[in-house]
């Protein structure tokens, strides 16, 4: 056998693996095997560069280069459904449909509602070709290459199995539970933003510039419409029972029904049953199944007149409030935390819930032993909405009160002017803030020393070797391994990991120190108008306040910092250690203020450079993009298939378009 058959074997077994492990849920081989085999088919492709296949087996851990999103036009519109949000609305639409069809029998599909993104799958050949998000109905985002990393979506179906050799198949790429709380996790212990439910994580995920990033985030899909001049059948369910045989991930759980009692059966079963399912459901799609009367009912200007979305009502339980804790975090925000009686909510044993701040208890009148009405429906974050009025007595217990003192330190809480958190200002001793300021410091986004997690963290803190971020270039081999084989290697790539993040640039390491409401986005605009550490440690509160996106909280937190001589003596050591406190001469001899003051929309495909690469080239020049257009936008910068909602919003507000070549010519160095 050549290497080339080898390598074809290898992917037609490997694929086959994925389907029986991921959508079959019934693997043949272990995960030994499997990992062999794909090392094996990696080695072989290495040396055969020539038989790369964007869809082997190999590609699905997806790579870091970014991608750009090219816009593309549905064959086929994907139209939203009507939505119903009672039993009495599916009456009216059944008899509807029963009118539109003059009598005629008909079956009517019943099916979950996945709450996640609508994406467009094409196959040719049996390959999958190219994956699009619904976008606005009529264009989407080309996601292709982030799909590719969705182990549950075919990149090649099985020769034999049926498929015609053309075909579109829709369906929703989703997080299931178990990687969404594992995500809001890791956010929430870099003090990032949570996701508030699964479809906003399973959105924001797929359209990461990151394929490696969305293949670390475990999404899933299931597959609900297949188009196409050649489908296997006229029944919309039996064309979904075929496309499952082609490999795809269809749900076991659709039904076929006859009869508008068998619907409402349907709805009340998933409306409990929902809650054990391991994906986001919010409702039930009820589609009339023969695809002819399908197209005789035909479509309205927004939805087809044959299908319909019933909506479950948000999830709410009663339970018995037992105690407030308090929880500070690295900037010393201190949140308030609702300990409850267990309760189930969609499917997951809910204890704690969150109490924002100390308004928003004032404003629920908390009492301890209160009886609370908790909400999740499609947020998976539970929130207590209020007192259950049902059982409030005049013997209540004691009045829930904000603390005025720090839980972990004991320093008087303060208040910053038009915040609503409290905050303990103790930065310098608080053992939360101090360890949460190593976790920022270490994190991906800043200084990458990836092999430092919270636990180790933990460790080295409650053995005295660190207390700030400057210690970490102090520790050895040894004081991280504890002498064992393992740990000595793993130390090693720790110590290197710290190596290395000498030379991470100044925008990061100035993101990294943690400078309250100094993100990212901040830090760079910080190092780009003042160059260094030391400029930007001197600048007064005016002086931050001309800079574009600078407020005053953001211009009075950067002034505290310094004020404080432990952040300055931090800089010290660091700087003495080898971190980077200035922009490289290559990114000073870059910079201009051509685009000074001009507020930049970007929209469309382009040609000479990538999307992100223009984000640079502005903010490189002293502009300042942004998402959508107002009568502040400068102009946009305008490539091909420009979305036509914001040409028309551009038109109308009198907002000039220029093209990539304009846009050159207007940075060129004179």
């Amino acid at each position: 056998m050549t290497e080339q058959e080898r390598i074809e074997e290898l992917r037609t077994a490997l694929h086959q693996h994925n389907y029986n492990y991921y959508v079959l849920s019934t693997p043949t081989i272990s995960d030994q095997e499997f990992d062999a085999l794909l090392r094996e088919l990696a080695e072989l492709e290495g040396r055969h560069p020539e038989l790369f296949d964007p869809n082997s087996p190999t590609q699905r851990v997806g790579s870091d280069l970014t991608n750009d999103f090219e816009t593309v036009v549905h064959l086929r519109p994907m139209l939203s459904l009507a939505n119903t949000y009672n039993q009495e609305e599916v009456r009216a639409y059944y008899e509807r449909v029963r009118e539109g069809l003059q009598g005629e029998d008909f079956e009517i599909c019943c099916e979950l509602k996945f709450d996640g993104l609508s994406i467009s799958l094409h196959y040719e050949d049996g390959r999958l070709v190219r994956a699009v998000t619904r976008g606005d109905g009529v264009q989407g985002d080309d996601v292709t290459a982030n799909v590719r990393t969705i182990r549950t979506i075919p990149l090649q179906l099985s020769p034999g199995a049926g498929w015609p050799r053309s075909f579109e198949i829709r369906g929703e790429v989703l997080m299931p539970w178990n990687s969404f709380e594992a995500l809001n996790r890791e956010r929430e212990a870099a003090e990032e933003p949570l996701f508030a439910n699964p479809r906003n994580a399973a959105s924001g995920t797929l359209k990461s510039k990151q394929a490696s990033v969305v293949a670390d985030r475990h999404l899933d899909a299931y597959l609900y419409y297949l188009l196409g001049d050649e489908v296997p059948a006229d029944g919309h369910y039996e064309n979904l029972q075929a496309a499952r045989t082609w490999g795809f991930q269809v749900s076991e759980h659709m039904r076929k029904v006859r009869s508008l009692d068998e619907i409402f059966d349907f709805i009340n079963y998933w409306d409990v049953e929902r809650k054990n399912l391991p994906v986001a459901t919010d409702g039930i799609v009820l589609k009339v199944n023969s695809q002819r009367q399908q197209r005789a009912l035909g479509m309205t200007a927004k939805s087809p007149r044959w299908a319909i979305a019933y909506k479950f009502q948000a999830e709410q339980q009663s339970t018995v409030l037992r105690e407030v804790t308090y929880q500070v975090g690295r900037t010393g925000a201190v949140t308030p935390v609702a300990n409850m009686d267990p309760v189930q909510l969609s499917g997951t044993t809910v204890r704690r819930a969150t109490l924002n701040n100390a308004d928003f208890i004032a404003k629920l009148d908390l009492h301890l032993g209160d009886h609370v009405l908790v909400e999740k429906g499609g947020e998976i974050i539970p929130k207590i909405v209020a007192v259950d009025e049902a059982f409030i007595t005049e013997e209540r217990g004691p009045r829930v009160e904000f603390i005025r003192h720090c839980p972990e330190c004991g320093a008087e809480l303060v208040r910053y002017e038009g915040e609503a958190a409290w905050y303990c200002p103790n930065d310098a001793g608080c053992p939360p803030q101090l360890k949460g300021r190593i976790e920022h410091f270490v994190s991906r986004r800043a200084m990458d020393i990836n092999t430092l997690g919270p636990e180790t963290i933990d460790d080295l803190y409650a053995r005295g070797l660190i207390r700030n971020v400057a210690d970490l270039y102090d520790l050895t081999v040894d004081q991280l391994s504890g002498f064992g084989d393992t740990r000595i290697r793993s130390a090693r790539k720790t110590i290197q990991a710290i190596e290395d993040s000498r030379q991470v640039p100044f925008e990061r390491v100035l993101f990294a120190l943690g400078i309250r409401f100094v993100g990212e986005t901040v830090a760079k605009t910080l190092a780009r108008r003042f160059h260094d550490i030391d400029t930007l440690s001197r600048v007064s509160l005016d002086e931050l306040l001309q800079v574009n996106s600078i407020g005053q909280a953001i211009a009075e937190s950067v002034i505290r910092w310094f004020a404080d001589m432990d952040n300055i003596f931090l800089v010290e050591r660091l700087r003495a250690r080898g971190l980077q406190f200035q922009l490289s001469e290559q990114k000073l001899a870059e910079q201009s203020d051509r685009l000074a003051g001009k507020t930049i929309v970007i929209s469309g495909v382009f040609a000479h450079h990538s999307r992100d690469e223009y984000k640079a080239l502005i903010e490189q020049h002293g502009g300042k993009n942004t998402g959508s257009i107002s009568a502040k936008t400068s102009f946009i910068l305008a490539g091909d298939n420009m979305g036509p909602a914001k040409l028309e919003k551009a038109q109308k507000l009198g907002v000039s378009i220029v093209n990539e070549d304009e846009f050159l010519k207007m940075i060129e160095k004179d």
